[in-house]
């Protein structure tokens, strides 16, 4: 039996920046046809690594081969020659083009041919999609298309380069169960090609179902390479953080049961239809179901930024109007809001001027300006308790990690002191020890007597942190949990049946 060949052997890899270790020693072989897991939490050195191999950035110290050769010191179309394709979170596919454009063109650049030969744009797309068996409409537009057909139309563009190693970063995180199903039986069948991939993922159960190998790296050293078949998420998720992950499950011991939250009969034609539910001092009301369910619209409509056509909305009892962002701030509503990059965050601006954004008026001095101690002040206890990893209160929100992004924004909620907290899909994206950390923080909201609304896909998020679940399902409430039902001991495997019985009948309707 002939043996199997490196296509990536580094050695001893170092990068530094200014004031900053990225990676110290890190020696990884990546060989034909392997799944490797690159595992770590978020700003542990992986993107750095990958980019190294790519020949986006270079390393301070250390060796590279490629196929045998020394590409210590190489460009990224040295990468590319060499078989080595990057697919990133962004997919860099170009929108308002066609799927044959899109998977052609990087290869007729590089074969020196005519963009404009249509039958060879034709036969390119045809003959890759070919390769991993997916039947997609040449002439769509890619803005035409789901985030997961998106996935493999980046993936057959690097099959047009011939890759020989695929980096993978994050390619699940907007995707549904079947369509992440669908996606790693791709991945499996590169693998049957002999072409090596390098999977990038927070979710564990996923690196468990493909991986042959997992390399962990925690704060820029390389902690070990391990055989998938050696781990289990609890041993993965140890070595990942270096310390314990458990969920706790939550339980409501509030003594109050008058509503902070009623919503009656509301209603927004082509997003949600008759909902009505109850949020209690105390209470984390999970909602779940299918993407597209009305879950988003609906904590839009209660933050001002979706109006309902008809219903209402009682907050302590008492009717009220919320037609826009301050309305809700004003009844005591706060959002982490699906889309924290685009709807969240103030990507330009510093921490503290994040941190303090949704409580301007309190830190507005008499001659209308922002008293800088009063924000300064804020945003060094958030950092503080909520363990914010970040140089100082001044640095620039878009240079952390997306847990540490995600952990600013929920500061800044926290500092207008919410009645109701609503947070969408409150962790995705975002690695496993600040996801055990933004756990706590919302049981924490919870224990003080805030109205927690979360909304999520992961069945797991919901249970551990939920006293009460609605799903739903084309814009209407199928089903709510009560915390008694909440406590069976099979509550996991009834949620999951119900909402992947939801998928089948929308996949038959369609």
């Amino acid at each position: 039996m002939a043996e199997t060949k490196n296509i990536v052997v580094a050695e001893h890899i170092c990068k530094s920046y200014v004031g900053v270790q990225a990676l110290d020693d890190v020696s990884i072989t990546i060989k034909e046809g392997e799944i490797k897991c690159l595992a770590g939490e978020n700003g542990c050195g992986k993107s750095t690594f990958v980019k190294i191999i790519a020949g986006v950035e270079s390393c301070t110290s250390g060796t590279i081969l490629i196929n045998g050769k020394d590409c210590t010191k190489h460009s990224t179309k040295d990468a590319i020659d060499e078989g080595i394709q990057v697919i990133f979170q962004d997919l860099s596919l170009f929108d308002e083009m066609s799927v044959a454009d899109n998977i052609a063109m990087n290869k007729l650049i590089k074969d020196g041919k005519p963009l404009t030969n249509k039958k060879d744009i034709q036969k390119i797309a045809t003959d890759t999609l070919n390769l991993i068996g997916v039947d997609i409409p040449l002439d769509a537009k890619i803005q035409e298309l789901s985030i997961a057909n998106r996935q493999l139309i980046a993936i057959c563009r690097a099959l047009a380069l011939d890759a020989k190693l695929l980096f993978m970063d994050e390619p699940t995180t907007a995707l549904t169960k079947n369509e992440v199903d669908r996606l790693l039986d791709i991945v499996l069948s590169l693998k049957a090609r002999n072409i090596a991939v390098v999977f990038i993922s927070h979710k564990l159960d996923e690196v468990m179902r493909i991986a042959d190998s997992i390399t962990v790296i925690r704060d820029g050293h390389k902690i070990g390479d391990y055989a998938a078949s050696e781990m289990d998420p609890h041993k993965l998720a140890y070595y990942m953080t270096g310390r314990e992950v458990t969920y706790q499950q939550y339980e409501r011991n509030c003594k109050e049961n008058e509503n902070l939250l009623e919503i009656k009969h509301l209603c927004k034609e082509g997003n949600f239809q008759n909902i009505s539910l109850d949020v209690r001092k105390g209470d984390i009301l999970g909602l779940t179901g299918l993407l597209g369910a009305g879950r988003t619209e609906l904590a839009l409509s209660l933050f001002g930024l979706n109006k309902p056509d008809s219903g209402e909305i009682y907050i302590e009892g008492k009717k009220v109007s919320i037609t826009c962002p301050q309305d809700a701030i004003d009844h005591g509503i706060g959002l982490v809001p699906e889309e924290r990059a685009i709807q969240g965050l103030f990507l330009s601006k510093s921490v503290n001027e994040n941190v303090g954004a949704a409580i301007l008026k309190r830190l507005t001095g008499f001659i209308g300006t922002i008293n800088q101690n009063k924000s300064r002040t804020l945003a060094k206890e958030a950092i503080g308790q909520f363990r914010i990893k970040v140089y100082n209160e001044d640095t620039l929100i878009n240079t952390l990690s997306g847990g540490n992004q995600q952990k600013a924004l929920i500061a800044r909620w926290a500092a207008s002191h919410p009645k109701i907290f609503i947070l969408d899909t409150p962790t995705v994206g975002i690695d496993i020890g600040s996801k055990s950390e933004i756990y706590e923080y919302i049981q924490s909201f919870a224990k003080q007597g805030i109205g927690v609304i979360i909304i999520s896909d992961e069945v797991e998020e919901i249970v551990s942190n939920c006293n009460r679940v609605i799903v739903m399902f084309n814009g209407e409430i199928v089903k709510e949990y009560s915390e008694e039902e909440m406590a069976a001991p099979d509550i996991r495997e009834q949620i999951n049946t119900l909402v992947e019985s939801g998928k089948k009948k929308v996949q038959e309707d369609r």
